[in-house]
């Protein structure tokens, strides 16, 4: 009997070394990133009949955490809750930020809420789970129970609440919660710092974030890399590479987040050289084959305008993504060439690539620049049965696609089916009756947003003013002028001005829109200078023509359009000494105007026409069939009357 004993308690105290050992093995792969391997480990322990422990739970929930596998998780979950550990706080914790990590913060406060007892970590991770998706009112109330329980917040508590105000952008709240850090005691830590630099770039202020920066004792890489890309979320690629020399200097070895944030500051065509110079920075560090950079790159490309090397960096991947296909996709949509976007579309989804919500954001914008009103109503049709239309956002693109492509009542039928609209969905209406030339609709749009309590911000008043300058309403654009200053506080910016000036040169009001732009707060920019020479073109007025397109000659040197806005100024006054000298100053700058273009689709396929282009395989028999409707039409009694086009608008 009594060595029947000895011998039970030695298979006990193996199994508990077996165990121990197995769990040892679990912890290393996942310390490791190996989460498949220790999900794997962990199916090897119960196929030897050696049951798991309350350490053995927290590392498999952490690896379904890493691999955000729900049905993985879901299965974790369920072997926890038959074993004796199913109450246990640290078992419960992991269970909450892998529920979180998957996604699923409402299977994630269900547990938390069935938590017989809960520690700071416990409340941290269901906080942090809350932020991370933007809900803000239930951040809040979670902080207030932590505090009511008697758990005094800490770093993480702090990181969490930062993140959370990035839903709303709020300057006041981010300030708020400094603050709040302060009083905690945790504003020396530096993962907090780290946040708060990143969290006040994001909200527009660029000084906060350098003046906790420059407080950080010891700056760490994250540290740097969060002010870098605090430069680069202002596509400010000379500050950004300022603070990256800065960190060399000061001996921090850059990583591949650091390239990351640096090409992402060079997105912006003046600064393609910076980036290409980035990109074989990256190469030297050994950072070309991470997968972020060259996404990155991919999209810095792109946005340069180099969409060629992109498509290079992208062929020559050996492991794509959907992160990789969409910044390519979107490359070719913001560039127009919707053929080739649509093209990677269908080829994404035959290697099994399922495309995303910016995915389908990206194909929608392309359909808006182009027109392409076809491709736009497959995209719908396509989202519709992929289930993206029961997201807001995807439904105000498509407003914004139909009204740009001259769909308004397609547009109409999108926003009316909302169940909810937010100030966005407003404003796309609002301006999308502006453009197809419905301004009766679009002003009582705005009375009726107003009247259910929406507050209107700096792109809804851009809207509302566009409206007014597409209709000539003079008094009402001063009026929503007015109220958008004096009413809701509004700081108006070049846009807004623009529109002002726009609307007094449309009326014929030239003097006063010249004081009007001259006594602006802020610096004119060419967009404003061009609207009012177009009103000089239309009004013929030379004088304050010739001072508007001396302003413009200044700022944008080989841009054509001032030029020939100028001399179409003096050809309709006879002027053609000017002309012919408005001739001469462009060829000394150099400067050539770009032929005319249009596009038209035809099943799906995008034909582009270039003036005095007869390259299309076609060619013949559309020239052919245009020379037979001018016949057509001037039997019809409708004469070309080119001899009243002033002899520049030919060059």
């Amino acid at each position: 009997m009594a060595a029947r004993t000895v011998t039970q308690g030695l298979n006990v105290f193996s199994k508990f070394l077996s165990v121990k050992l197995w769990n040892s093995r679990i912890k290393e792969a996942v310390n490791q990133e190996s989460a498949q391997k220790a999900l794997l480990l962990f199916c090897q322990m119960k196929q030897k009949d050696l049951e798991p422990n309350n350490l053995t739970f927290p590392f498999v929930a952490k690896a379904c955490a890493k691999l955000s596998d729900l049905k993985c998780s879901q299965s974790v979950h369920s072997q926890i809750l038959k074993s004796p550990f199913g109450n246990n706080i640290f078992i419960q914790t992991a269970v909450v930020d892998m529920y979180v990590k998957c996604d699923k913060v409402d299977y994630a406060y269900k547990v938390f809420e069935r938590m017989p007892e809960r520690d700071l970590a416990a409340w941290n991770a269901m906080l942090l789970g809350f932020a991370q998706l933007g809900f803000l009112g239930e951040v809040f109330c979670l902080l207030d129970g932590m505090r009511f329980a008697g758990i005094h917040p800490d770093s993480v508590t702090v990181v969490g609440l930062s993140l959370g105000v990035l839903s709303v952008k709020s300057l006041e709240l981010v300030r708020g919660i400094h603050a709040f850090g302060i009083q905690n005691g945790v504003a020396a830590n530096v993962t907090v710092a780290n946040t708060w630099i990143s969290v006040y770039a994001k909200c527009g202020d660029l000084a906060s974030s350098e003046k906790v920066f420059d407080e950080i004792d010891v700056k760490t890489v994250i540290s740097w890399n969060s002010m870098i890309a605090g430069y680069a979320n202002f596509e400010n690629f000379l500050y950004a590479f300022g603070l990256y020399r800065r960190m060399l200097v000061a001996g921090i070895r850059p990583d591949a987040s650091s390239i990351v944030s640096l090409i992402s500051s060079c997105a912006q065509p003046e600064a393609l050289f910076q980036g290409t110079l980035i990109h074989s920075h990256g190469i030297k560090l050994g950072c070309d084959l991470n997968l972020s950079v060259t996404n990155t790159l991919i999209s810095m490309y792109s946005k340069c305008g180099d969409v060629n090397s992109a498509r290079l960096l992208f062929d020559c991947m050996s492991d794509r993504t959907h992160v990789s296909w969409t910044v390519m996709i979107s490359g070719y949509a913001e560039k127009g060439n919707m053929d080739e976007a649509m093209s990677l579309f269908f080829s994404m989804e035959k290697v099994g690539e399922t495309p995303d919500l910016v995915t389908i954001l990206s194909l929608l914008s392309g359909c808006s620049k182009t027109g392409s009103l076809e491709l736009g109503k497959l995209i719908d049709s396509y989202a519709k049965s992929k289930e993206f239309k029961d997201n807001i956002m995807v439904c105000n693109a498509l407003i914004d696609m139909y009204s740009k492509c001259g769909s308004i009542v397609e547009a109409k039928e999108v926003f009316h089916a909302l169940r909810e609209k937010t100030i966005v969905s407003w404003t796309t209406m609002i301006s999308g009756c502006a453009m197809n030339g419905q301004v009766e609709e679009a002003l009582d749009l705005f009375h009726q947003m107003r009247s259910l309590g929406l507050k209107p911000n700096h792109i809804t008043f851009l809207a509302v003013l566009q409206a007014c300058t597409h209709a000539g309403f003079l008094d009402k654009g001063w009026e929503f002028f007015n109220m958008m200053t004096i009413v809701y506080d509004i700081s108006p910016g070049l846009d807004h001005y623009s529109c002002m000036a726009d609307l007094l040169g449309r009326k014929g009001k030239l003097k006063e829109a010249l004081e009007f732009v001259l006594n602006m707060p802020i610096e004119p920019d060419a967009a404003i200078l061009s609207a009012l020479l177009s009103a000089c073109k239309v009004h013929q007025n030379i004088e304050i023509g010739k001072y508007v397109a001396s302003r413009l000659f200044e700022m944008e040197p080989q841009e054509a359009a001032p030029y020939v806005e100028m001399a179409n100024i003096y050809a309709s006054t006879g002027k053609w000494d000017r002309v012919a000298m408005i001739r001469l100053l462009m060829k000394h700058n150099k400067v050539s105007k770009s032929p005319g273009e249009s596009l038209i689709q035809i099943n799906g396929k995008t034909h582009r026409f270039t003036v005095e282009d007869r390259s299309n395989s076609e060619g013949v028999l559309i020239f052919t069939l245009l020379d037979d409707l001018a016949l057509q039409l001037k039997d019809d009694g409708y004469l070309l009357h080119l001899g009243y086009i002033p002899e520049f608008e030919f060059i």
